[in-house]
């Protein structure tokens, strides 16, 4: 496919990345058809009434704790069976708020707790463990601070545990403010594909099924013939619900059982988030998937669906992969349209993509399917631009990076009339808004690079994901703040006045990076597509009478000499070669005026300059892609870079300045 070994190694990345995400794809549509069979999830009645501790665990949420509490405490079940534990492991205020709400219902007969541990050491999952030496009921029922369950939850979920072999029931999760942008819209959706699509498929399949850490109720002795909740991964509960399937226990998914939880609204909480699950999941694979594919009596099927729910966020850095290569195997000619026809290209990309996404969505939502449909192309976008946040994740779980447990902050947010800016919690963006940036820019040079090359239908493709990465990384900065400064509005603005100016300067640098790359792409890149375009005229020529002024102007096209392949150079990438190639084409040419055109040496004379130009241009060919990683374009590269870094560097010290 591609002659220079460079290009052969960008094309073999992407053709396996290519393969791997259809694998990861294929399998999603597998699980959507599953599901879509609708399998009834069998309702259970029951006048048994176990024991029941519900455990909420909190750090730092004084915007939703009171919600909370006051949600759980409502719940309808018999006080003498219903226990409640706030396990509070908060530095802040939030403390006195929950010691008050506690109080207040423990005067109204509620059994409730306010737990202390003194110390974060495990974070949640520490926090849970602590928890379960104290707990003695027969069920445990866990809600994450941002969540409101309804007073009939108990009831609903209870009794599916009537089967001795259930090891715990995840419900579904619902959204609070659904509708209060475009970021938590796009969210909901995801979340709503998570739960409809594969957490019902493998539920109803009897597949292994991840808790999502809130909103389920667990059999206690599961947790604890499990081996209890351990914190050397990010994800506490996924590492729980798969150590007990392997034990022997099964899960149940309810759909019809809602549980409304608040969506972050900042999308540097959402990237937090992301970049958690992520993480967590890697280290999950690195940690269990040995004993589950060698474990006997798992069927193949269960091993399989483990393997791809563990790796999943694997499709992220292969993303990336994909978009890097693309740009370069378009400046380098190279075929990659599918059976060789654009618009076989174009629809397998559709129907693989945007047109299956809608059959799923009307699967989920019967019929009001049309008004979430229209929310896809954002989700194509957010999704596209999450790649960079879970791409680091993947990589630092991969080689064991050790992080801390960050939680994703919450702000109260239920109305669109409810604010989060001004409040406590707000965090920053980060170095990965950095590599965001970057990925935007490379992007729109891509999409140049398509439109240059001739081969337009790839701009959509790029384009989406280029657009995800501008509207990540848009928000990421627009949405940082600092807490602190003088008190009320003022001070707000003051703080905030930092990340505005960092703002201006980092549109700034991009639009300089951005117009430099495209001088650079015309003045370097677009002179050789010229030339080559010329070369494969003089091909396609059966006379000699047009070939010395096409030559000229592919002679011209090309730098007088040099060599771009700086590192191991060749002589069939020397320009300077090229020019004296083109230069005997012409004498060749221009000596078949005198040639009679019937003769054979007429004919042995235009093939002789045929050939010529078709070695010329296939060496073009190899010596585009050291255009791009010219010296010059590297240390331009770095100065762009670093001109980010400083803005970084100096908001870092701001924030030091302000506080936090």
């Amino acid at each position: 496919m591609a002659s220079n070994p460079l290009t052969q190694l960008v094309f073999d990345l992407f053709i396996v990345s290519a393969v791997l995400i259809m694998a990861y794809t294929m399998n999603f549509y597998y699980l959507a058809m599953v599901s879509s069979r609708r399998a009834a999830a069998e309702r259970r009645e029951s006048d048994a009434e176990p024991s029941v501790t519900v455990h909420l665990p909190i750090y730092n949420e004084k915007y939703v704790a009171a919600r909370l509490i006051d949600a759980v405490c409502g719940l309808d079940y018999p006080r003498e069976r219903l226990r409640v534990m706030v396990l509070d492991d908060s530095d802040d205020d939030t403390t006195g708020l929950v010691a008050s709400t506690v109080e207040r219902w423990r005067k109204s007969g509620t059994r409730i707790e306010h737990v202390r541990r003194g110390t974060r050491s495990g974070y949640k999952a520490g926090s849970l463990r602590h928890a379960m030496g104290t707990t003695d009921s027969e069920l445990v029922a866990i809600f994450d601070a941002d969540f409101v369950p309804p007073p009939w939850f108990l009831r609903r979920a209870i009794p599916q545990f009537s089967r001795p072999e259930i090891g715990f029931v995840q419900c579904r999760w619902g959204h609070l403010n659904e509708g209060y942008s475009s970021i938590t819209r796009v969210q909901a959706i995801s979340l709503d594909i998570h739960f409809l699509v594969e957490q019902r498929a493998k539920s109803d399949s009897g597949l292994f099924m991840n808790f999502n850490g809130t909103a389920g109720v667990w059999r206690r002795e599961c947790i604890v013939d499990a081996g209890g909740w351990h914190d050397a991964t990010l994800v506490e509960d996924l590492d729980l619900s798969y150590r007990a399937q392997m034990r022997g226990w099964r899960c149940i998914f309810l759909p019809d059982v809602v549980v409304n939880a608040e969506l972050p609204a900042q999308m540097n909480a959402v990237k937090r988030q992301q970049f958690r699950w992520a993480k967590g999941s890697i280290q999950c694979a690195v940690k269990l998937l040995t004993g589950i594919l060698a474990r006997r009596g798992i069927p193949l099927e269960t091993k399989v669906q483990a393997f791809v729910q563990l790796t999943r966020h694997i499709v992220f850095p292969l993303t990336l992969v994909q978009f890097l290569a693309l740009p370069i195997l378009l400046a380098a000619n190279v075929n990659l349209y599918a059976i060789g026809l654009p618009a076989i290209t174009i629809a397998a990309y559709l129907a693989l993509g945007p047109l299956a996404y809608v059959l799923v969505v009307q699967s989920m939502y019967g019929e009001s399917w049309a008004k979430k449909a229209r929310v896809l192309p954002a989700l194509f976008v957010y999704s596209a631009g999450m790649a960079v946040t879970n791409t680091v994740a993947v990589v630092d779980a991969i080689f064991g990076k050790r992080s801390e447990f960050l939680r994703t902050p919450k702000h109260g947010i239920s109305a669109r009339s409810d604010e989060w800016r001004g409040k406590e919690y707000n965090l920053p963006f980060t170095k990965t808004t950095l590599l965001e940036v970057f990925f935007a820019v490379y992007g729109v040079m891509g999409m140049f690079v398509a439109i240059f090359s001739s081969q337009p239908v790839f701009v959509p493709i790029i384009g989406i994901q280029t657009a995800g990465f501008v509207y990540v990384s848009a928000y990421s900065i627009a949405h940082s703040r600092f807490k602190g400064g003088p008190a009320g509005r003022a001070g707000h603005e003051m703080a905030s006045r930092p990340y505005r100016l960092a703002l201006a300067g980092i549109v700034a640098i991009i639009v300089i990076g951005a117009v430099a790359s495209f001088e650079g792409y015309r003045t370097t890149v677009y002179p050789l597509d010229l030339a080559r375009g010329h070369l494969s005229d003089i091909s396609r020529e059966t006379s000699h009478a047009q070939v010395p002024s096409i030559i000229a102007m592919a002679s011209a096209s090309l730098p007088e000499g040099g060599n771009p392949v700086w590192i191991f150079p060749t002589p069939e990438t020397d320009f300077g070669l090229m020019q004296e190639a083109l230069g005997q084409m012409r004498l060749t040419a221009e000596s078949l005026e005198s040639v009679d055109a019937s003769s054979a040496a007429y004919h042995v004379g235009l093939s002789s300059i045929k050939h010529s130009a078709l070695e010329i241009r296939e060496n073009l060919v190899n010596a585009t892609p050291y255009m791009y990683v010219s010296i010059t374009n590297i240390v331009l590269a770095c100065v762009w870079v670093a001109g980010l870094l400083v803005v970084f560097t100096a908001l870092k010290r701001k924030k030091s300045q302000i506080g936090r």
